[in-house]
């Protein structure tokens, strides 16, 4: 049975390979898809990249130590079966340098699309047994981020050798630029 997750809740993570699936529905009328993305920052202690390559999104769909690889890019949400991008970490290849791994979502052109996460519904990220597709835990971003466009769902982070994972839901205004400059 899956944790639904609080904002701020930790949980231990237990597997060897995690899925993270994201995912959102689109509202209607804004003239554009919705086309947000999922990235991973793999952070070392000092709370940045150790090499721009530790960024993995639409354009580096996978780390140089092999152990985050992303689904690529959705550009309109709304999948059939729930998840739109998915990171998927593989734990026993995770560069013992990096200390955590900062999940994002950001809206793509928001300001040409004028959108923000206020006009998206149901986004959700999902931590999962990629072995099996177990669902371990959700997190549904439930605020109302009416004016962010780019928001930290959640962390894997290492703590006394044992990987956790925590709900962060955290909104900014800017795109993925926005985490670049905060994480290079």
């Amino acid at each position: 049975m899956a944790i639904n997750l609080t904002k701020g809740q930790r949980i231990e993570i237990g597997l060897s390979k995690v899925g993270v699936g994201l995912g959102w529905d689109p509202n209607a009328g804004t003239g554009y898809d919705f086309d947000l993305d999922a990235s991973a920052f793999m952070l070392g202690e000092n709370k940045k990249l150790p090499k721009d390559e530790f960024f993995v999104f639409y354009n580096n769909p996978k780390s140089p130590d092999e152990a985050v690889e992303s689904s690529g890019d959705d550009t309109t949400g709304g999948s059939s079966d729930g998840d739109d991008e998915t990171l998927t970490v593989d734990i026993a290849k995770v560069d013992p340098r990096i200390q955590e791994i900062i999940f994002t979502v950001t809206i793509h052109d928001y300001e040409v699309r004028k959108q923000n996460f206020g006009q998206v519904r149901n986004s959700f990220i999902r931590i999962y047994n990629a072995q099996n597709n177990e669902e371990i835990a959700k997190y549904e971003l439930d605020e109302d981020f009416s004016i962010e466009t780019a928001v930290e769902f959640g962390r894997l982070y290492k703590r006394n050798g044992e990987w956790k994972f925590e709900a962060m839901g955290i909104g900014y205004k800017g795109g993925l630029q926005y985490f670049v400059d905060k994480y290079v």
